[in-house]
């Protein structure tokens, strides 16, 4: 049925969860819905939420607590969780969320239609989490296309096969599955169409694409994505070390539109954790790996995520950790201390850490890592780099007020993933540039255009 209204979606958590929140608000326009971003305008308001940390839950039912007044004024309003979270609680978020009309999990994205038409006939509440073999397929169209959008994202595979110990995607996610490399190729080609220059691959492990079905590998289908008209930069996340391969390496070496930087998660560098972690690899294999890559793509820029404080993590684990960031130096890190998610196995082991001593830790890991992101980034001085502009900057940076008065300041991002500031007076939102870097700070770069 067709329905005359707005829609509000708050998205919590990852880049898939911001693709997902895309294509629900494709299923809520097709359904009359349109988006916006006033929330007191909305006739439906969805919260698309993360469990991958115990804040980002409590965060999720914070926002959709708000709403038990607002109903109580306008009882027409619909509020829907879907994600994670509501693939976790089930009926169970009706207890801290009484007023909550829909529960909509990871794999019911099909079905969201049926479930607005059924509140809207007087049905009091709706869960559906039920498992789902198959990935929703919804291909981009106007009603997606914000203005000046020159990157995206693109989801490749859903769920996970891994079962590491502190992580929850297999039971909120599912089971791993890729989705047809010619349906990708489609939807990339849609966003290339509408202007989109860069494209971000998504999966939970996208190093194992196609690998179940039998169809074409990941390093085979960056080479398909390659040649697709319009597309400037391909990036992709996350990969998996224990499956990153010899052949993905060379496409990344080897594919003039893949981007020279590559997230690979850790998560420690102590082999007794990463075992306890179910990582699948140790940590000589992990840094054999990144030698491989280093070798084969020498000004590679390199991103990781580790976990500190895991159950029985002793100051010797943690220093393994340490000492994995002196020798390989990453550009950037993503470090998080660890929590409890109640149903990933790691919950249940004991020799928890006190919350002080993670703390701590990480503090520690953030101070060591800040030290290399800004002796990195000082390495970059003198050196020019093609950046895709993204938009005008807030931060002002390099004396800007002073000496760029009649200019506006713009940032952009190199391949590598650098943010790049920088005046101009006559670059549009997606162009690729040159830029010369002048001057380095800890999670930024200055400099000024060149050829422009």
């Amino acid at each position: 049925m067709k329905y005359n209204g707005y829609a509000y979606i708050y998205t919590i958590g990852c880049q898939m969860n911001v693709y997902d929140s895309e294509k629900l608000a494709l299923i809520l326009n097709s359904y009359g819905f349109k988006k916006t971003n006033d929330m007191d305008k909305a006739d439906i308001v969805v919260c698309n939420t993360c469990s991958i940390r115990h804040k980002a839950e409590e965060k999720a039912f914070s926002f959709l607590g708000r709403f038990a007044k607002i109903k109580k004024k306008n009882p027409h309003l619909i509020t829907v969780m879907a994600g994670c979270v509501a693939q976790q609680e089930g009926e169970k978020a009706f207890e801290r969320i009484p007023h909550l009309d829909i529960v909509l999990g990871t794999q019911a994205f099909s079905r969201f239609g049926q479930h607005i038409d059924a509140i809207k006939s007087g049905v009091q509440r709706v869960v559906d989490t039920k498992d789902c073999q198959m990935i929703y397929e919804a291909m981009p169209d106007a009603s997606c296309f914000d203005e000046n959008k020159i990157s995206g994202f693109v989801t490749i595979m859903q769920g996970c096969d891994n079962y590491c110990t502190y992580c929850v995607v297999p039971y909120v996610r599912g089971r791993e599955r890729s989705r047809k490399p010619e349906s990708i190729m489609e939807e990339i080609s849609l966003l290339a169409t509408s202007g989109v220059k860069e494209i971000t691959l998504l999966g939970q492990n996208v190093n194992s694409y196609g690998q179940k079905e039998a169809q074409m590998s990941f390093p085979e289908l960056l080479a398909r994505i390659n040649k697709i008209d319009g597309i400037h930069r391909i990036r992709f996340a996350t990969s998996h070390p224990k499956d990153l391969s010899i052949n993905l390496i060379y496409a990344i070496r080897d594919l003039d539109k893949v981007c020279n930087h590559l997230h690979l998660p850790v998560q420690s560098g102590s082999n007794k954790i990463l075992k306890k972690m179910n990582r699948g690899y140790t940590r000589e294999e992990y840094i054999d790996r990144i030698l491989t890559l280093k070798k084969e793509c020498p000004n590679i820029a390199l991103s990781t995520d580790i976990i500190v404080g895991f159950p029985s993590e002793t100051d010797n684990d943690f220093n393994d950790t340490m000492n994995l960031l002196r020798e390989i130096e990453f550009d950037s890190i993503f470090a998080f201390a660890y929590s409890d998610r109640s149903s990933a196995p790691a919950a249940k082991f004991s020799d928890q850490i006190d919350e002080k001593e993670k703390r701590e830790r990480l503090n520690n890991l953030l101070q060591l890592q800040e030290q290399y992101t800004e002796k990195k980034n000082k390495e970059l001085i003198g050196e020019t780099f093609k950046v895709l502009v993204e938009g005008k900057s807030i931060k002002k940076r390099g004396g800007f007020e002073q000496t760029h008065k009649n200019m506006e300041q713009m940032t952009g991002r190199t391949e590598s993933n650098k943010i790049v500031h920088f005046p101009s007076e006559h670059v549009n939102i997606g162009d690729i540039i040159k830029i010369k870097i002048k001057n380095a700070y800890r999670h930024s770069l200055w400099g000024h255009p060149v050829g422009v």
